[in-house]
């Protein structure tokens, strides 16, 4: 189930949830995700094309239900007879597809759902050949719950939330307690009051001798993403009720255990996709469509469970075992950070994402791209704006741009690198993720601009053609100053482009005139890799995570050291393991590295602030408290600018498309002090002298 409508009564959004899971569905089907020739003619006239990030996201969940199917089937493939009884099977294709691939040789498929649901898919079936076809006439048609009755296929039509009327209409179907049987519910259970689920879940183990049960939720109701997963649903009238009690994977592996089932595992969609996916299969969907939304993606993914349960099975069934495990362990806090609003004034053209910020000087605050809201409506942003802080306070404004000819292109993923106070450069960016990446861009501020008003700041774009632009044609890459031989460098790393998913390589721009320079590099190349941090350092500069080429986060630390003839990569070993993550912000002071917020595959917390020795390689990770903030602040495609002096950090935007939950961009700025951990004693003082000698060699 999917969508239902807003003010709808309770059963009714419920229901619509069924229909707009079909479409979408439906629609992955039709661009290649799923092999699926039914799905059109039970969707009927409701086609619509849906976003490549929705079709990813039904796509994993029709893989993960198909997997477990198939190796029951298979499993089972000696035994005389099975059945198969999906809950909530709304406009599901299931038998249909099974029939046609010849799987059902010895198995009886029971579908239930709401009695008018029942029905209009009987008669959808009943009126269209290619469906009848393959179920044959329906036997007693009409008699009592049972909307369809063929051979080896029944329709029910019985509110699943009644347990006794279920019980009696499946007996009455000629369901049989002592036949090996699998148990499907696809975002069903958690529509209905816990209790009920809960009750359902042990009459399945205790009344059949040998059961399994394949169920996919929403999990991680209370981070950021939860709570606009968990307020759409409630906006819908679709309130998820069991995700409060069972939040987790290790909660429903519980709650299966505690109600009779004897084995159990649970595992979240990036893992599933990762570890239970062919590595061909993945590459196949990864290529698909033009895609950019890896975040939202993910996050989707670390929202979503498959749960295989089982019992009286020999051997075991277990179709969720992969090769490998993500790790999914608590993650060690050694402390938190709190988070306040920044101000208080009119901030509305902050709110967006994929944007980049910079400090132009003290005090000064440049953002500029990204995708937000602008005159009332999500746009790509055509402004920019300036944070001003005066006594004390920030104020939030507009610049005005001298020449309105010059097209900004409305870019995201782009870099700013300030060069003076009066001049910053813009490299590449996109505008769609099909479009090639865009090149170069001066901005030039008057030398005299020392307004304490934001709209007293003036800038004047300026196109270039330079002989390094087609290095410049990227997105979601890293430009940073370097120094070699005493001359300032831009060090572009990275990234993406139309034609290649991931970037490793990089290059060297004198920072006036933007032209290649050849400088040496030599020692180990990091992997390919985007939506990574880079920030200078001792001349150099220090690369941390970022997305790898199979779209896995990447946890490596590497420094790009002046060396007398060129530069040379070093690794900087992090103890303990850096978590891999990407779409964060990063920032040094005093010889630590800040990394802020991100996307990662931990689901048991979100990213925070971690620091880094950049000396001993000491990764201590702290949470960002939020209760005196009123909304979900959503660490990833934000920016964040470090102010050294007061060490402070302005985080500036972020958030996303949350699947199909809706846009959420983070309203305001947010300020958090990191005087504390910054300033923390304890570090391994022999550590510290260890690694300073490894540097010095």
């Amino acid at each position: 189930m999917g969508r239902g409508r807003p003010g709808a009564p309770r059963s009714a959004a419920v229901q619509g949830t069924g229909g707009s899971s079909a479409v979408s569905k439906c629609s992955a089907a039709a661009r290649g995700y799923i092999q699926d020739q039914f799905l059109r003619l039970l969707v009927g006239r409701r086609l619509r094309r849906r976003a490549p990030l929705v079709h990813r996201g039904y796509y994993i969940r029709a893989r993960a239900v198909d997997h477990c199917v198939q190796d029951f089937l298979l499993k089972t493939q000696s035994h005389p007879r099975t059945q198969i009884l999906s809950l909530g099977a709304g406009f599901d294709s299931l038998y249909f597809r099974l029939k046609d691939m010849g799987l059902l040789h010895h198995t009886m498929i029971y579908e239930v759902d709401f009695p008018n649901v029942a029905q209009q898919k009987a008669a959808l079936i009943k009126r269209t050949e290619e469906l009848s076809a393959l179920v044959g006439s329906s036997e007693g048609e009409g008699l009592g719950v049972i909307t369809f009755s063929g051979k080896d296929y029944k329709l029910l039509g019985v509110d699943l939330s009644e347990l006794s009327q279920l019980e009696r209409a499946l007996e009455e179907a000629g369901l049989d307690t002592e036949i090996t049987t699998l148990f499907i519910a696809e975002v069903v259970l958690t529509y209905m009051e816990k209790s009920r689920s809960d009750a359902l879940i042990q009459w399945a183990a205790e009344h059949f001798s040998r059961a399994c049960f394949l169920l996919y939720e929403q999990m991680h109701p209370e981070d950021p993403f939860g709570h606009v997963m968990q307020q759409h649903f409630n906006q819908l009238n679709s309130t998820l009720h069991s995700v409060a009690q069972y939040p987790d994977c290790e909660a429903q592996q519980k709650r299966f255990l505690a109600k009779g089932w004897t084995e159990c595992i649970v595992m979240d969609m990036n893992e599933f996709f990762t570890c239970c996916t062919p590595e061909d299969e993945q590459q196949r969907v990864q290529t698909l469509e033009p895609f950019d939304e890896y975040e939202e993606w993910h996050l989707k993914c670390s929202h979503y469970f498959v749960l295989a349960a089982s019992k009286g099975m020999e051997p075991s069934w277990t179709p969720l075992l992969p090769s490998m495990r993500v790790p999914h362990g608590a993650v060690g806090v050694a402390g938190s950070v709190p988070a306040v609003r920044a101000m208080h004034s009119d901030t509305s053209g902050l709110r967006r994402y994929g944007h980049c910020s910079v400090l132009l000087k003290r005090d000064v605050i440049l953002t500029t791209g990204g995708f937000g809201e602008e005159d009332g409506q999500h746009c790509r942003m055509r402004n920019f704006h300036v944070l001003i802080k005066h006594a004390g306070c920030w104020k939030a404004g507009c610049v005005k741009k001298e020449n309105t000819d010059e097209s900004w292109d409305e870019r995201l993923y782009h870099t700013v690198s300030c060069v003076s106070s009066s001049l910053a450069l813009v490299v590449g960016g996109r505008t769609s993720p099909s479009s090639a990446g865009l090149g170069m861009l001066w901005l030039k501020f008057h030398e005299t601009c020392n307004a304490l008003d934001p709209g007293d700041i003036t800038v004047k774009l300026v196109s270039l053609q330079p002989a390094a632009e087609p290095a410049t044609l990227r997105w979601r890459h890293s430009t940073t100053e370097v120094m070699f031989k005493g001359k300032k460098y831009l060090f572009v790393y990275g990234g993406r482009s139309a034609l290649e998913p991931v970037l490793g390589d990089w290059y060297f721009l004198h920072a006036q005139e933007l032209s290649c320079a050849g400088i040496p590099v030599e020692g180990p190349i990091p992997e390919s890799r985007h939506s990574h941090t880079a920030c200078s350092w001792k001349g150099g500069v220090v690369i941390a995570g970022g997305l790898g080429a199979a779209e896995q986060p990447l946890g490596s630390v590497f420094f790009l050291k002046e060396l007398e003839h060129g530069f040379q990569w070093l690794t900087v070993e992090t103890h303990p393991p850096l978590i891999p993550r990407y779409s964060h912000t990063a920032h040094v002071h005093d010889g630590k590295l800040v990394l802020v917020g991100g996307v990662w595959f931990h689901t048991s917390s979100v990213p925070g602030i971690t620091v880094i020795d950049l000396m001993s390689g000491l990764c201590l990770d702290y949470m960002i408290n939020v209760e005196h903030l009123e909304w979900p602040l959503m660490l990833h495609n934000h920016s964040s600018v470090f102010l050294p002096n007061e060490e402070e950090l302005l985080i500036i935007g972020g958030g996303g498309n949350c699947f199909s939950f809706g846009t959420h961009l983070n309203p305001e700025p947010v300020s958090l002090s990191l005087s504390n951990i910054l300033t923390t004693t304890g570090w391994d003082q022999t550590g510290l002298n260890h690694a300073a000698a490894q540097w010095r060699c």
